[in-house]
Order: structure tokens, then C-alpha cells, then sequence
């Protein structure tokens, strides 16, 4: 039989039983909160088993390293982010609604990035690797094509590639830019954010203010 090579970022098994569903919900919920206390540099496998209530063979029997963890915690964050897009993009009835329901995407994920250091520090530990990042960039794209198939009836057939590479643009440039402008002082993140909202305006407006 032939064996199904696993990536470096997958589980090694998925919970089927809700005891093995409450012991990964255990590891994930005590690595998002040392991540927010210490950075996850200095989050290490053997001490998030003994804080989840078990040995570190019981995270090594979901998880092959940390990358993998920190795949599920990604995972769990899309999931939420996924809910929260539908239900922005389910207010779009005609072309005025596609901008406001920009800026409430993009207000909703500063606010969720800004508000949870862990968060924070997951985003960039996705950033800085590969597998990680590809996983993004995938998720990155799901979400812009659910943006896009509610609103391409919007627009004439003729408009809607050149509309799809463009949502699809902003929609991977917001993750850098929320990042830039949490590393920055007060006053010159609302100016960082303030003018990425006016350049998704401008790109909006050129499919929509006709």
C-alpha cells in the first residue's frame, strides 16, 4: 500500500472522538495564550503539553512539530474570518454597498488583529514560514473569490477578470498593511490604514462609480 506523505504542516491525525477534540481544543487554546504571553519563538511543544494538561507524547500524537499547531490555529482563524466575511458580504445589494462593505472588512480584521497579541504574533509567524505562507496565500485567495462571486453580478462580463485580480490584490495586501500599521505610533496608523482605505476606494470606484 502506498503511504500518503504528510506536509510538515498537517496534523497527524484529526479528532473524531470529543475527548480527542477537547485535548486538541486544550493544546491549541494554551498555545494561542502563550503565544500572546511570550512570542512564539519561546513557546515550546513540552511546555505546551504539560500547560494542556498532559505529557508531550499527547501533542506529538495530534502534532508533528509546532508549524503544524500553529497550521490548525490558522485554520481556526480562517474559519472565523470566512463566517465574518459571509456575513459582511450578505448586506451587498446594489454597487453602492460593495465600498462599504470594504471598509467593514477592513475595519473588522484590524480590529481583530489589533485587539489579540497572539493573533498579532501568529500573523507574522505565518509570514516567515513557507509552508505557512503558502497556506495563507490559499485562504487569501478563497476568501476574495467568496467576495467576488457575490458581487460579479454587479458587473458586465467584460469587467469581471480585470475585478477579480484586483479584489484578489487587496485582499493580500491588507494583512501587510494592518501589520505596518501596528508596528507603527498611533497617529501614523490611522494615516497607514486611512490611506489603504482610500486606495480601495479608488480601485472600487473604477468598476462601480460608472
Amino acid at each position: 500500500m502506498t503511504e500518503v506523505k504528510r506536509t510538515a504542516t498537517e496534523p497527524r491525525r484529526r479528532p473524531k472522538q470529543e475527548r480527542s477534540r477537547e485535548r486538541i481544543d486544550a493544546i491549541l487554546s494554551t498555545t494561542m495564550r502563550l503565544i500572546g504571553e511570550k512570542g512564539i519563538d519561546a513557546v515550546t511543544m513540552k511546555e505546551v503539553g504539560m500547560l494542556a494538561g498532559g505529557p508531550i507524547a499527547t501533542v506529538y500524537h495530534y502534532f508533528p512539530n509546532k508549524s503544524a499547531i500553529l497550521a490548525m490555529l490558522y485554520e481556526r482563524f480562517s474559519e472565523v474570518s470566512r463566517a465574518r466575511l459571509t456575513a459582511i458580504i450578505a448586506d451587498i445589494r446594489e454597487a453602492k454597498d460593495v465600498i462599504t462593505a470594504a471598509d467593514r472588512l477592513l475595519d473588522d480584521y484590524l480590529s481583530r488583529v489589533a485587539g489579540d497579541p497572539a493573533i498579532q504574533d501568529l500573523q507574522n509567524a505565518i509570514q516567515a514560514d513557507k509552508a505557512l505562507k503558502n497556506l495563507d496565500i490559499a485562504e487569501t485567495r478563497h476568501q476574495a473569490r467568496m467576495f467576488c462571486d457575490h458581487v460579479i453580478t454587479l458587473l458586465g462580463p467584460e469587467k469581471r477578470e480585470q475585478f477579480e485580480r484586483m479584489v484578489l490584490l487587496i485582499f493580500q495586501l491588507a494583512g501587510g498593511v494592518v501589520r505596518l500599521a501596528l508596528a507603527e505610533g498611533e497617529a501614523e496608523s490611522r494615516r497607514t490604514i486611512e490611506d489603504y482605505r482610500s486606495i480601495i476606494h479608488t480601485q472600487l470606484g473604477l468598476f462601480f462609480n460608472d
